[in-house]
């Protein structure tokens, strides 16, 4: 069992900065994708940026040059840098991650952070 605490979520004006964490219960290389994902209302959730199973990045286009994954393994934490936020980044964002248990791989929500950009 993976838990995932988000944090960092706020209202901010357009342009503006936030940076979101997500603190996961086991060590990062137990780990095997690491992402972030944001629903916002009447959407389907989509795929913001991620850490593949073999630590490539990966990042929707519509954030992409915007905002910027990294994480600290020692502390298992996941973090997600973003800049020059518009209205349309609006969402709640979701930290993700998926695990392997022999055969089966296992997937893990936290509870969302919302994220509201202001024009």
């Amino acid at each position: 069992q993976v838990q995932l605490v988000e944090s960092g979520g706020g209202l901010v004006q357009a342009g503006g900065s936030l940076r979101l964490s997500c603190a996961a219960s086991v060590g990062i290389f137990n780990i095997n994708t690491f992402n972030w994902y944001r629903q916002a209302p009447g959407k389907q959730r989509e795929l913001v940026a991620g850490f593949t199973s073999g630590g490539n990045v990966n990042y929707a286009d519509s954030v992409k040059g915007r905002f910027t994954i990294s994480r600290d393994n020692p502390k298992s934490t996941m973090y997600l840098q973003m800049n020059a936020l518009k209205p349309e980044d609006t969402a709640v964002y979701y930290c993700h991650a998926s695990t392997w248990r022999g055969a089966y791989e296992y997937d893990y929500w936290g509870q969302g952070t919302q994220v509201t950009v202001s024009s």
